[in-house]
């Protein structure tokens, strides 16, 4: 009897990336939450198998506020993976910070509602210290591949996680600036706290498409569109694959982090 696939690593695919790998299969997998956005493509890289699932599924079907989360990350760890790099575009905040920048994120606010986040409905109870929400190990990893690539990267910042699939009104733009925010997404949350509830390594990196409002000392500069949002990131894909593929060379084979210590011995009260 053929043994079920597994993977060591994943990439979980923003806006306009549909494919990362070359020379794949993919396989479908179900989870007790539900099917994840689509088939699961599967490869080698550096004798290393990964794993790669867009985000939003085939043909973008899944706004960001209806991304089955729980399933995406669910299905990836059913496959043996143990770490997880979830690239994304973002809108800068700031006007020193320009599109096709690349945002290597070590923090991030959480203003999305009503999605579900967690694993632990009950009866098992977990508090999961989200603390520093990226993975240290798989953060190296993404700079030491960023510096092969020919992005401009930019070391850390803070990505406000807003619930879309709306963009922001100036008046929330400018309160997230002036609270520190670096960017904002639409889709980091619940996935990196996710990931960090099944134990599970999780960084991103994550590639200005847009000056979100607009520039507040610059008027020529309008306002986002979701037009520019996928133009920018689609004309970015052969650069941050490049980096995404180097990151994942980069990353160790064992970890040395303590993600894996996350859920303190507990799992979800459901079946693996």
């Amino acid at each position: 009897m053929t043994p079920p696939p597994t993977a060591d690593l994943a990439v979980i695919g923003g806006s306009g990336f549909t494919a990362l790998l070359d020379d794949v299969s993919s396989i479908s997998v179900s989870t007790p939450w539900g099917d994840p956005s689509g088939p699961i493509q599967l490869a080698e890289v550096e004798g290393r198998t990964v794993a790669f699932l867009p985000r939003h599924g085939p043909g973008h079907r899944f706004p960001p506020h209806l991304v089955p989360y729980r399933a995406n990350l669910w299905a990836l760890r059913s496959l043996g993976v143990t770490a997880v790099l979830g690239p994304c575009a973002a809108g800068s905040l700031h006007p020193d910070l320009h599109p096709g920048h690349l945002v290597v994120l070590d923090q991030a606010v959480d203003r999305t509602s009503g999605r579900p986040d967690t694993y632990f409905d009950g009866p098992t109870v977990n508090h999961v210290s989200l603390a520093d929400p990226y993975c240290p190990s798989l953060r190296t990893a993404l700079l030491t591949g960023a510096a092969e690539g020919s992005l401009t990267v930019h070391d850390g910042g803070t990505v406000v996680v807003i619930q879309g699939p709306r963009f922001a009104t100036r008046a929330e733009s400018r309160l997230h600036r002036h609270q520190g925010a670096t960017v904002i997404n639409m889709t980091q949350m619940p996935e990196a706290a996710l990931a960090r509830e099944l134990g599970l390594c999780y960084a991103s990196a994550a590639l200005v498409t847009d000056y979100d409002t607009g520039v507040d000392d610059d008027p020529g500069v309008a306002p986002v569109t979701q037009a520019e949002v996928f133009a920018t990131f689609e004309a970015n894909i052969p650069k941050l694959r490049q980096v995404l593929l180097a990151a994942l060379a980069a990353i160790p084979v064992t970890r040395s982090c303590a993600c894996a210590d996350a859920p303190g011995g507990l799992s979800p009260d459901l079946p693996t």
